[in-house]
């Protein structure tokens, strides 16, 4: 496998990043780790061993159940202590106002509760996986939560980490309302969209505020800095590359893989790599183990990335285009850069990204190469996961793991 030879980006310990197309370069920290495409790090040998270790494939909702099991923790979005809140209720009961109209924060709320690969749920069970898998050093009993196998303190990790991503995908909710948007005889439309954003802001910055608090009552200062450099990674992606009216990223000539993995780590691998390596910190491993937690949960998630965007693609509910897609997404970035003249369709959509047909890009996909060369960058990432998982400790944890990745296929 060769995807080519330049560094793609840097991991390391918390610290400040300096970003560009092609790297992440670390301010103030005496270790920085360089990963480079292109390094096969599995034989074939070692890819059919695994296989067939796994064999058969296991499906996905069937790895994430037994994973739970193993963890004694069925995740949800939140814990139920954030989910029976009163504030929480409150957010619930104004959302039925919304129902009927086409509030982005609608599609939001429907995806926390989706049961399938696009679930937004299970990044807090990745994160008590690893902390099962790795083990704890020198910790008090009284810290140990013995029915899940991890510490207290892990498992209010886990639960921030849902909490963070969860705000930031709210908070994307917003509609940008400007002026002329909506004609003065459509003032129900302008008034539900109001409404809508007041509700996304607001419960976006609960769960913010709640996850900030429960990150404080850690008592662990490089962990708050851990996570609030995640936080920061996430608010960075939203300016990353050229931009509609209302936010959604668009594609512009000379985007590379490398575009698509900066804008895919900060969006999302950096929460969950420094979550995972904040889970090995608190409990008491070395630096090595927690940059190898990093790495993992980092692949992990852009394995994870060019799993969903091939979805639109690849599954019968995307069958001609009706299933929605990102026009940054792998598949589309690799098939303008084999056909560059689908150019003149995006460039539709500067104002809107509505405006673009998307049923004349979906079929530009199929017939192109971006559906093959997406599944190899899954599959590329998806080994380097397993590869990082090598470094733990033979167990359910570290298999439930496994499964899960091997559940997204294209191993």
């Amino acid at each position: 496998m060769s995807l080519g030879t330049k560094p793609i980006y840097c991991v390391s310990r918390a610290g400040r990043f300096l970003l560009n197309k092609t790297n992440f370069v670390q301010r103030n920290a005496p270790t920085v780790s360089v990963l480079v495409q292109g390094q096969s790090f599995f034989s074939t040998t070692s890819i059919r061993s695994n296989k067939q270790a796994i064999n058969p494939r296991p499906d996905w909702n069937r790895a994430v159940s037994e994973a739970e099991k193993i963890v004694g923790y069925p995740t949800s979005f939140l814990s139920l202590r954030w989910l029976l809140s009163d504030e929480i209720a409150n957010i619930a009961l104004h959302l039925r106002k919304l129902v009927g109209s086409n509030h982005p924060l609608l599609k939001t709320a429907k995806n926390l509760l989706n049961n399938g690969r696009s679930s937004m749920q299970a990044w807090g069970l990745i994160v008590l996986l690893v902390s099962k898998a790795a083990g704890h050093k020198l910790v008090d009993d009284i810290e140990i939560d013995k029915a899940a196998g991890v510490l207290h303190s892990q498992r209010a990790l886990a639960e921030v980490t849902e909490m963070i991503r969860t705000s930031n995908l709210v908070h994307k909710g917003l509609v940008n309302i400007y002026p002329g948007m909506y004609p003065d005889t459509d003032a129900r439309t302008m008034q539900d969209m109001t409404f809508g954003n007041k509700i996304a802001l607001l419960s976006g910055d609960y769960l913010l505020g709640n996850s900030c608090a429960e990150l404080a009552n850690l008592r662990n200062s490089e962990l708050v800095e851990l996570m609030s450099s995640a936080v920061r990674d996430m608010a960075e992606g939203e300016f990353v590359g050229e931009r509609d009216k209302q936010n959604n990223p668009l594609p512009s000539p000379g985007l590379t893989e490398q575009d698509w993995t900066l804008r895919s780590v900060l969006s999302a691998g950096s929460l969950l790599g420094k979550s995972c390596q904040g889970t090995l910190k608190l409990a008491g491993h070395g630096e090595e183990l927690q940059l190898r937690g990093y790495r993992f949960g980092q692949h992990l998630a852009l394995a994870w990335q060019a799993c969903l965007e091939l979805e639109p693609f690849t599954s019968s509910a995307g069958a001609d285009g009706q299933m929605p897609f990102s026009l940054t997404s792998a598949p589309v970035i690799f098939t303008l850069q084999d056909d560059p003249s689908l150019f003149e369709e995006i460039n539709k959509g500067k104002e809107n990204i509505e405006d673009v047909d998307y049923s004349k890009i979906h079929a530009a996909v199929m017939s192109g190469p971006g559906i093959p060369q997406t599944k190899e960058l899954q599959r590329h990432h998806a080994q380097k996961a397993l590869q990082e998982l090598e470094g733990f400790e033979e167990n359910d944890a570290r298999k439930a793991l496994s499964n899960i990745i091997f559940a997204m296929g294209e191993i």
